[in-house]
């Protein structure tokens, strides 16, 4: 942590950061909208308010940053969940086959 204190670059770090973040949760929502519908929606607000949280408590600003960058994208990703529940309909996303067994 020093070392990007010393020679300023924190701001590269949490912008790199933020990039993965939201890099991650585009996959997330559209894997966890494929296997659970809009149903898996409250893991999103749970993951949210748990990094909100934690980034509130947190005095560091690197971390306090990035946990805030994963609280908003977990809030962000509750509309995309429903969202991309109007993409599958509009056949831009494939839709599960429900199997009859």
């Amino acid at each position: 942590m020093d070392f990007l204190a010393q020679y300023n670059l924190t701001g590269l770090a949490i912008g790199a950061a933020t990039f993965l973040i939201i890099g991650l949760f585009h996959p997330l929502v559209i894997k966890g909208e494929y296997h659970f519908g809009v149903r898996c929606w409250w893991v999103f607000l749970l993951m949210g308010i748990a990094a909100v949280a934690a980034s509130v408590a947190i005095c560091h600003i690197l971390w306090s940053t990035l946990l805030a960058v994963w609280g908003a994208s977990s809030f962000w990703s509750i509309g995309e969940l429903f969202e991309q529940r109007k993409r599958v309909a509009r056949g831009w996303f494939p839709k599960k086959e429900r199997r009859s067994e």
